[in-house]
């Protein structure tokens, strides 16, 4: 049942970014001059590299969550053997991914200011701030998830049919973050 309240909810935030890609086309259609001079001051490398490691970030999360599904919750072994580990260990790296992402973001968002690149200056930077933003905001929401995972595994007696569920489902909502970023940074630093 939570799996499936969740799919739900992840369509309605599908509608959410949906509307947002569509403000973004919507406005630079309208003005591409505004969006030829902004979109060069854009550090596309630097971009790369971060959604690099939140995409691969996805990967050490269905490694956890193939973890939890054995009933694996800690490491067997050293931390030094990844192949022992459990799904605290993959949730704890998948959550310093995150974090990673975030302060990523925070870097970029300053660079940008430096330049001019703000959400009263244009259209543009309204845009830019308010999609990478909200994504930003939803990539936080799920570092908490994985906190909330996480204290449970520490909480419970013993791991359950229901940790494991609550693990799925926060790998679902994780995916679905980085699948919209994916979009987001096809649209913003490679169509320019």
């Amino acid at each position: 049942m939570v799996s499936v309240g969740t799919i739900i909810w992840l369509s309605s935030e599908l509608m959410f970014f949906a509307a947002l890609f569509a403000s973004y086309y919507t406005i630079r259609a309208v003005s591409p001059e505004l969006w030829a001079q902004n979109t060069e001051k854009l550090d596309v490398p630097f971009a790369a590299v971060n959604t690099t490691i939140l995409v691969l970030s996805s990967l050490t999360c269905q490694m956890g969550v193939f973890a939890a599904e054995r009933g694996q919750v800690g490491r067997s072994g050293s931390v030094f053997n990844v192949g022992g580990w459990g799904l605290r260990e993959w949730f704890v790296l998948t959550y310093v991914m995150g974090s990673v992402f975030i302060a990523g973001q925070a870097t970029e968002y300053a660079s940008l200011i430096k330049e001019g690149v703000t959400i009263p200056a244009s259209a543009y930077g309204t845009m830019f701030y308010l999609t990478t933003g909200f994504h930003g905001l939803h990539v936080t929401g799920g570092l908490i998830a994985f906190l909330f995972v996480l204290g449970r595994t520490f909480m419970a007696r013993r791991f359950t049919h229901e940790q494991a569920v609550s693990a799925i489902v926060v790998s679902y909502y994780w995916h679905f973050v980085d699948v919209v970023w994916i979009g987001l940074f096809a649209t913003i630093y490679l169509i320019k």
